[in-house]
């Protein structure tokens, strides 16, 4: 297994959720990209070299508050690539 940020891995399944709570919010990929590398750029990473550290870190075991941190992060970077998107405003992909 390679090294892997898991906490990158997270911001990419909490999106949808995200963006669910957002109606009228861009889609496209650039948009998703946007916004995971804004919410990344908030976050700590936290590095696994095993399955079994990949599940820790999942868990909470290494840091109980960090799926609200994911959140939170995810939820600004939202406001902010929607407020500034690197497309014309009225090209929303849903």
């Amino acid at each position: 297994m390679k090294v892997i940020n898991v906490v990158e891995s997270m911001v990419w399944e909490a999106m949808d959720s995200v963006l669910e709570q957002k109606p009228g919010i861009c889609r496209c990929e650039k948009c998703r990209a946007d916004i995971a590398a804004y919410a990344l750029n908030q976050l700590s990473p936290h590095y696994a070299a095993s399955k079994m550290g990949e599940i820790l870190i999942k868990t909470g075991s290494l840091d109980p508050d960090m799926n609200v941190a994911i959140l939170v992060a995810l939820t600004e970077a939202v406001e902010i690539v929607s407020a500034n998107p690197r497309h014309e405003k009225g090209s929303i992909s849903e």
